[in-house]
């Protein structure tokens, strides 16, 4: 069914407007930045965006006008946005996670070795104090003589 050249350019007004509001954001419940919520937001047929269909190069467009907004730092859906934010924090604490585990694996490690060089040490003072209590050559020096200095009588 052909279109007359009025309706066709009261659709493509229809498409330009829909196009506008989803990329302020303004997506309607269930919809996304793209042309499946396009076509519905501005009643035509979405198979008429591909190929070389009357609206293909308002598809371009969109599609160039969205990556625009993306290159920009903006993501015109909300969800996207949220999805993006998560994915990165994400990745975040992902990170972090793996420097904890690291951190935890070399302090554990750090806490063995230091037990292994108290229990050597304490077998250590252990044997040598069984050696000096066998030894009958150890005798005490006598305890030092305390002097007054400074009285004269």
């Amino acid at each position: 069914m052909r279109i007359s050249a009025a309706q066709r350019a009261e659709n493509e007004n229809r498409i330009r407007a829909a196009m506008d509001r989803l990329l302020r954001g303004e997506i309607p419940p269930g919809g996304k930045c793209d042309i499946k919520t396009l076509a519905r937001e501005a009643g035509v047929d979405r198979t008429a965006f591909y190929g070389t269909r009357p609206y293909a190069h308002l598809r371009v467009e969109f599609e160039r006008r969205v990556q625009t907004l993306q290159d920009a730092g903006e993501i015109p859906d909300p969800r996207e946005a949220q999805i993006a934010r998560l994915k990165a924090e994400n990745s975040k604490l992902r990170d972090r996670l793996a420097q904890s585990e690291q951190t935890i694996e070399e302090l554990t490690d750090f806490r063995a070795q230091a037990l292994a060089q108290l229990a050597a040490q304490h077998e250590e003072i252990v044997r040598l104090r069984e050696s000096a209590a066998g030894a009958s050559r150890v005798s005490r020096l006598p305890a030092p003589r305390t002097t007054v200095i400074g009285s004269c009588s």
